[in-house]
C-alpha cells in the first residue's frame, strides 16, 4: 500500500482544494466531479459524524484523482482510530501547539510498537475486513498525518513540530491564528497574512509539506508563492450560501416589500 497524497505533495506541485462541510454524500459527489484536486471532510466545525464521513469516503472512491483528507474534532486517539478503521488514509489534526502534541498525534496513527492504534482489522473497512492480507504490516506507511498549527503558541514551536518524525505536513489555520493574534474575525489582516507567509517558509525549510486555507484568490496566490503546496480555496456550504444570495440579488427588482 502506498499513499498517493504524500507522493503528490512531495512533488511540490500546488494542490487546490475544497472544504466539504455539508455532511452530504450528494453534495460531496457534485464537488468531486468539479475537477478539484483535493477535499477536506471536516468533523471539527461541521456535522460530519463517523457515518456521514464513511458515506462520503465511499462516494469519493469513484474519483481517484481527488485526494481526500479528514479532520477529526481533536487529536483524540479514539476518534483517530475510528477514522483510520473506516478507511481514512490522510488525517489533518487540529490545534497542535508543540512537538509533544504532534508526536502524540503520530502515535495515534501507528500500530504498536511504533504507536498506540488499537488493532481491529478484522472489523475494519480499511483492511477490507482482512482481505488485504498484509494490512497490519503496511498500514503505518500508508497513512499520512498533517498537523494543524493555529495559535501563537504553536508558531513559537513550529520548527520543532514540523521536525517530528511521522508528521508529513503542517497546515496553518488563519482563523484561529488571527484570534490568537488579537484579530478575531480578521484572517486576511496584513499582520496575519505576513505571519502566515513566514510560517509557510519555516515549514518548507524543515522539508515538510505546507498547507493553508484562503478563500481570497489574491491571498491564496501569496501563500502559494510563500511555499504552500496545498491550499483550501473554498467550501461547499460557502459556495451554496453565496450562490443563493447572488441568485436573490439578481432578482432584486422583483422582491416584495415586507413590513
Amino acid at each position: 500500500m502506498t499513499n498517493r497524497w504524500t507522493e503528490r505533495i512531495a512533488a511540490g506541485e500546488p494542490r487546490i482544494g475544497m472544504w466539504l462541510a455539508s455532511g452530504s454524500g450528494y453534495v460531496t459527489e457534485i464537488c468531486a466531479g468539479s475537477g478539484i484536486g483535493w477535499v477536506l471532510l471536516d468533523q471539527e466545525h461541521a456535522p460530519n459524524d463517523l457515518r456521514a464521513t464513511l458515506e462520503q469516503l465511499q462516494v469519493l472512491a469513484a474519483y481517484p484523482d481527488v485526494d481526500v483528507l479528514v479532520r477529526p474534532p481533536s487529536a483524540d486517539p479514539v476518534s483517530i482510530k475510528r477514522l483510520l478503521d473506516v478507511g481514512v488514509q490522510n488525517l489533518i489534526v487540529p490545534m497542535i501547539d508543540d512537538a509533544d502534541e504532534a508526536a502524540a498525534a503520530v502515535a495515534a496513527t501507528r500500530y504498536p510498537p511504533a504507536g498506540i492504534r488499537g488493532v481491529g482489522s478484522a472489523l475494519a473497512r480499511a483492511s477490507r475486513w482482512n482481505r488485504i492480507s498484509d494490512y497490519l504490516g503496511t498500514a503505518d506507511a500508508s497513512v499520512s498525518l498533517t498537523v494543524q498549527v493555529e495559535s501563537l503558541a504553536g508558531l513559537a514551536h513550529l520548527a520543532d513540530i514540523a521536525d517530528v518524525d511521522g508528521v508529513d505536513a503542517v497546515f496553518v489555520g488563519p482563523a484561529d491564528l488571527a484570534a490568537s493574534m488579537g484579530r478575531l474575525g480578521q484572517p486576511e489582516h496584513p499582520d496575519v497574512v505576513s505571519t502566515i507567509e513566514t510560517a509557510l517558509a519555516t515549514i518548507v525549510e524543515q522539508g515538510k509539506g505546507a498547507g493553508v486555507n484562503a478563500f481570497n484568490k489574491g491571498i491564496a496566490q501569496r501563500y502559494l508563492a510563500a511555499g504552500a503546496t496545498f491550499v483550501l480555496v473554498g467550501a461547499d456550504v460557502a459556495l451554496l450560501a453565496r450562490g443563493a444570495e447572488k441568485l436573490v440579488d439578481d432578482y432584486d427588482d422583483y422582491k416584495e416589500t415586507r413590513s
